[in-house]
């Protein structure tokens, strides 16, 4: 029974496990590293490797059959990603598509399932944009204000959004707005709603009612600033009941925290692979630079923490996919992933010298990539936050 969408999904065996990996790593490869390289200075959207994932029906693994999706569990999608990861990829560009899926799968009315999820699976929806962070209230989600006034047939939303990724490429964006002011509501996690926007319509009937600031950061990563402005949406956009939103977006946390730590996995290994050729072909001094115990031992160490945060994935994914709580090890996963992969990329950068700041070998590109996950989806120090609280039963710290 799958956490994500109350259904019993299609498990693999470990020859299929391993059969998917085989597959999506052929597919990568076919890009390869120059195109990343190539789309890098601009921040260019990978629409290319995108729609080839698409067609290959990689990021609808989570979507049930009998909506023309796969079916998979959630360890077949950290499957995907970590192998776009250790390619030399980055799946920012479309990773939203499987972790904003449970919101929709679990909550979503029978007529917005029909209608929307069989077009997503065949690529002719893209649902890749999720509207939460405002700049004011950063991790402090039950601050945000952006507001959706109740109408006789639809919400008027009002608000400035922050970190809105991936709106310019998507059809169907997730929003979280206040339906009730937070001075009104017993607790401040009460009185947000989620909504699934129909962007499509906005852009062809009010689009003076959207406006979108792109904004570049130090990798490609596609975000935006956002600022509704009396954007008119019907009733139907409802997901599940109103007030209960905030509920809605914990319920996909563990997905996303396990999903996101498997692409700091796949990363990981990328800089592995990547220092482990170069300090076995490198020559300096006459020797290869990785007899030396100062270049060796490091990478080894490094491996050993990508190994073990790669075990914790799949405890955690295998939890999540039999509907077991799974928030330590989702979280934990999502920690000592995210801080060996970050060791790896130093490790990288040191066994290159030099060469590791030059782009044409990948490794600065990724380096910059992978400081990410320290940070996002959810800063280490909240995933401490929740270990210290709700693991160790300490008080809360914030």
């Amino acid at each position: 029974m799958s956490e994500l969408i109350g259904t019993e999904t299609i498990t693999l065996s470990e020859a299929e496990r391993e059969g998917l990996r085989l597959k999506v790593r052929a597919l990568c490869d076919s890009f390869g590293n120059e195109y990343w390289r190539r789309l890098d200075p601009d921040r260019e959207y990978p629409q290319a490797f995108v729609d080839a994932l698409t067609e290959e029906g990689y990021l609808s693994v989570l979507i049930p059959p009998e909506y023309g999706g796969k079916g998979y569990g959630l360890t077949e999608a950290t499957i995907i990603l970590e192998e776009i990861h250790r390619a030399g990829g980055h799946a920012a560009a479309c990773h939203a598509q499987m972790y904003t899926m449970g919101s929709l799968l679990r909550h979503g009315s029978k007529e917005q399932k029909e209608k929307y999820l069989p077009g997503i699976a065949s690529g002719e929806i893209r649902m890749q944009a999720f509207s939460i962070t405002e700049p004011e209230a950063g991790s402090n989600t039950t601050a945000i204000t952006t507001f959706a006034e109740k109408k006789e047939d639809g919400y008027v939303i009002n608000g400035h959004k922050n970190w809105t990724s991936r709106i310019l490429q998507s059809d169907l964006l997730l929003l979280l707005a206040r339906t009730t002011p937070l001075e009104e509501v017993e607790k401040k996690s009460h009185g947000m709603t989620l909504f699934l926007v129909d962007l499509r319509e906005i852009r062809e009937k009010q689009p003076e009612s959207l406006e979108v600031e792109p904004v570049r950061t130090m990798f490609n990563y596609a975000t935006n600033k956002i600022w509704y402005k009396d954007m008119k949406i019907p009733a139907d956009s409802l997901i599940g009941e109103e007030g209960k939103g905030f509920k809605y977006v914990l319920d996909g946390m563990n997905a996303e925290r396990i999903l996101l730590a498997s692409e700091s996995i796949g990363d990981g290994y990328f800089f592995i692979d990547r220092a482990t050729g170069y300090a076995s072909e490198r020559e300096v001094f006459n020797k290869k630079i990785g007899e030396n115990q100062g270049v060796q031992f490091p990478i080894a160490r490094a491996y050993a923490s990508i190994k073990a945060a790669d075990a914790l994935r799949y405890k955690a994914a295998e939890k999540f996919d039999t509907g077991e709580n799974c928030g330590e090890e989702a979280n934990t996963a999502k920690l000592i992933s995210s801080e060996a992969s970050w060791e790896a990329a130093n490790v990288a950068i040191n066994t290159y010298g030099g060469n590791g700041f030059v782009d044409e070998y990948d490794i600065e590109r990724k380096f910059r990539e992978t400081r990410m996950y320290q940070v996002a989806p959810v800063n280490n120090n909240m995933i401490l936050s929740y270990i210290g609280q709700h693991v160790l039963g300490m008080p809360r710290s914030y």
